[in-house]
C-alpha cells in the first residue's frame, strides 16, 4: 500500500453483480459486474480524484481475480484487501419498467472473515479519514469487531471518522442495526441518515431538530439527513442546520444507490478543504448526476462531469 497516495479507508465488502433489464422469470442472460455500498461509496471518490484505499476479504473462487482487478482499474488502492477460501457474496437485480427484483446471497462470504487483525493502528494513522456501514458490522461479530475497534483507534488518534447505517430490512435487523451506530456513535465524526430508513425506523424519529440535537449530544460533529419527503438533504454542524435541495430530480431514471454515492462525493470534498454545507451541496450534484443514467457504479460522473455542473 502506498501510504502517502491514500487519504480514505473505507472497510466494506465487494459482492458480484448479475442483473438483467427484463425480468427475473423471463431473462435468459445476466451481466456481470461488482458492487456494494461502500465500494459505490469507494469508486465515486475514485471517480472524483480522491484516493481511496478498501479493506476486505474476497473469497478465491472465479471472481476474486475479477473483483480486485476491477476495484484498480477504478483507482482503488487494493493492498490491504485478504483473501479466503470463502464465496463471494452475491447479489442479483432486474429492472423492467413496472418493478424492480433483487436478490441477495451473502452467507458465510468471505467478507464475514473480516477482523481486527486486518487494519493496524499504523495504517489508520496515515489517512484522512476512515469509513463504514451498519452493513459491514451485519456481516458477522468480527466484522462488527473491526469497524468499532477501527473507529476507537482512529478518534485516538484524530484522525476523521464517517459512518452510514444503511438499514437495509431484507437482510438487516433494525434492533441490531442501531446497537452497530450506538456502539461506534462516541467515535464518529460525520453521520449519514435516511429521515425514513434510519432515523425513523431505527430511533422512531422524523423530526430533523430532534434528530441533529441528538447525534450533536453524542459528539457526532457533521449531520447529514436525506430526506426523500423534503426533496434535500439537511446539514448540521456547529449547531447550525443547512439545506440542500436533491440535484436535477426531475431527470432521475434510476436512483439505485444514489445515497452511497453521495457519500462518497461528501467524504471527498470533506478531505478537500470544503466546508460541511459546500460538501453538501457538491455530494448533491455527485449523487443527482449518478441517477440520470443507469447502473449503480456505470453511471457514477467523473470529477471532469461534475465540475461543470457545479454552481
Amino acid at each position: 500500500m502506498e501510504q502517502q497516495k491514500v487519504n480514505v479507508g473505507i472497510i466494506g465488502e465487494c459482492l458480484i453483480e448479475l442483473s438483467s433489464n427484463g425480468t427475473l422469470a423471463e431473462s435468459s442472460t445476466l451481466n456481470k459486474f461488482f458492487g456494494g455500498d461502500t465500494v459505490t461509496t469507494a469508486v465515486a471518490i475514485a471517480r472524483l480524484g480522491g484516493s481511496p484505499a478498501y479493506i476486505t476479504k474476497v473469497g478465491n473462487d472465479g471472481f476474486s481475480e475479477f473483483i480486485i482487478s476491477s476495484l484498480q482499474k477504478e483507482n482503488i488502492d487494493t493492498s490491504l484487501i485478504k483473501t479466503n477460501d470463502e464465496q463471494n457474496g452475491m447479489y442479483i437485480v432486474s429492472k423492467t419498467q413496472d418493478k424492480k427484483e433483487i436478490l441477495y446471497y451473502k452467507r458465510k462470504t468471505a467478507a464475514t472473515k473480516l477482523s481486527i487483525e486486518d487494519l493496524t493502528e499504523d495504517t489508520i494513522k496515515k489517512l484522512k479519514l476512515i469509513y463504514s456501514t451498519g452493513v459491514v458490522q451485519s456481516l458477522s461479530a468480527s466484522s462488527r469487531e473491526l469497524v468499532r475497534e477501527s473507529f476507537r483507534l482512529a478518534k485516538k488518534n484524530d484522525i476523521l471518522t464517517a459512518y452510514d447505517p444503511n438499514y437495509t430490512s431484507c437482510f438487516m435487523n433494525s434492533g441490531e442495526t442501531k446497537e452497530f451506530l450506538e456502539e461506534i456513535v462516541d467515535y464518529t465524526d460525520i453521520i449519514f441518515l435516511s429521515l425514513k430508513k434510519d432515523s425513523l425506523r431505527l430511533y422512531e424519529m422524523d423530526s430533523v431538530d430532534m434528530i441533529m440535537k441528538y447525534f450533536w449530544d453524542k459528539g457526532v460533529k457533521i449531520v447529514v439527513i436525506k430526506s426523500h419527503i423534503d426533496n434535500g438533504y439537511y446539514t448540521g454542524y456547529k449547531g447550525e442546520v443547512s439545506f440542500t435541495e436533491f440535484y436535477n430530480t426531475t431527470t432521475a431514471i434510476d436512483t439505485t444507490a444514489s445515497g452511497d454515492v453521495f457519500n462518497g462525493g461528501f467524504l471527498y470534498a470533506i478531505t478537500n478543504g470544503y466546508t460541511p454545507n459546500d460538501a453538501t451541496k457538491f455530494a448533491s450534484v455527485v449523487s443527482g448526476l449518478q441517477t440520470q443514467n443507469y447502473g449503480a457504479i456505470q453511471a457514477i460522473p467523473y470529477i471532469k462531469t461534475v465540475m461543470e455542473n457545479v454552481q
